[in-house]
């Protein structure tokens, strides 16, 4: 199938899934400068903080202070990562935009090492959460399936598995008579081929024809941009991604490169193929090469080494 969309929404992960994994741990200042700096570069959603176990995630320690730090830009959406209740209270309680989710994994290990949660146990914390997000009015947007492509502690996840855990997630929101936007699958530990996009994406649509899909892809094996791609001609217009390809899960168990699929890369493969994004490429480079200069190491985006084909162009 082939049905490019005109335009492609990016949710901007790296001060938050890029910061988690790695090892320098940046002051408070220079986390919200990166924010900041991003917020610049037209991208509307922005992941900036996860509200988790400092014992487990310790660069996300000061995630109150950067998210009280941040001098918004308006029009930009400035979110948190919460995996338990606690997380949601925190959240709620700064000043940053609360988007309401409900969050499942298709794989039981994965569930556990990453919450310490089983799946049934999950499925009563979200029943906490929808309560909590009507009791404050928070608006319910994405359902996101983990491990929809694969585990690093199971293997194969069956198409059938994901499939059933998309139906759990419709229902519980029924339960507190919210609706979907639609449906993140996310590649949590970086198994997808285009192939599996394909197969995946295909029977979520099977069963709900008119669902909204996004994709939260790693590009672990090399396969994320490919992966993009045959996403994108599905009509998927819906993507996390990473500046300079930061991120990983820290619970994946994997030593590999880890990082998500890269924002800039994307940005520049769909404005090449006339898809709009809204976003400055030239703006975002620049992002990835200040993360290159705070981490202190070399990052795996294609885009921000290469450069843009602009000044190419120019001199023609």
């Amino acid at each position: 199938m082939s049905d490019l969309p005109s335009h492609v929404h990016i949710h901007e992960e790296g001060p938050r899934e890029g910061i988690q994994i790695e090892p320098a741990n940046l002051s408070v200042a220079e986390k919200v400068s990166f924010i900041e700096a991003l917020a610049q570069t037209g991208v509307k959603q922005i992941d900036c903080v996860s509200f988790v176990n400092p014992k487990r995630v310790p660069t996300m320690a000061d995630a109150d202070e950067v998210a009280r730090a941040i001098r918004k830009k308006p029009g930009v959406r400035y979110t948190g990562l919460w995996l338990n209740q606690q997380g949601l209270e925190r959240a709620l309680s700064l000043p940053l935009d609360v988007v309401g989710s409900i969050r499942m994994t298709a794989s039981e290990t994965f569930s556990l090492r990453n919450t310490n949660r089983t799946i049934a146990q999950t499925e009563d914390e979200q029943r906490s959460w929808l309560s909590t997000y009507r009791k404050h009015g928070v608006p319910l947007e994405w359902g996101y399936v983990m491990t929809a492509f694969g585990c690093s502690f199971e293997g194969e996840v069956p198409v059938a598995n994901v499939v059933a855990m998309v139906g759990r997630i419709i229902d519980l929101a029924a339960e507190f008579d919210f609706s979907l936007k639609g449906i993140y699958l996310a590649d949590t530990v970086g198994f997808a081929t285009p192939l599996d996009i394909e197969q995946r994406i295909g029977a979520v649509r099977e069963r709900w024809p008119d669902m909204k899909i996004g994709l939260h892809l790693h590009d672990t094996r090399g396969t994320g941009m490919a992966n993009v791609y045959a996403a994108l001609r599905m009509g998927v217009d819906q993507f996390d991604s990473s500046v300079a390809g930061l991120g990983g899960c820290p619970f994946a168990e994997h030593k590999g490169a880890a990082g998500n699929v890269c924002t800039e890369d994307i940005v520049f493969m769909c404005h090449e193929m006339g898809i709009e994004t809204g976003i400055d490429l030239e703006a975002l480079i620049e992002c990835a090469r200040m993360a290159e200069g705070l981490f202190g190491h070399g990052l795996p985006g294609k885009v921000m080494h290469a450069g843009s084909l602009a000044r190419f162009r120019a001199a023609a």
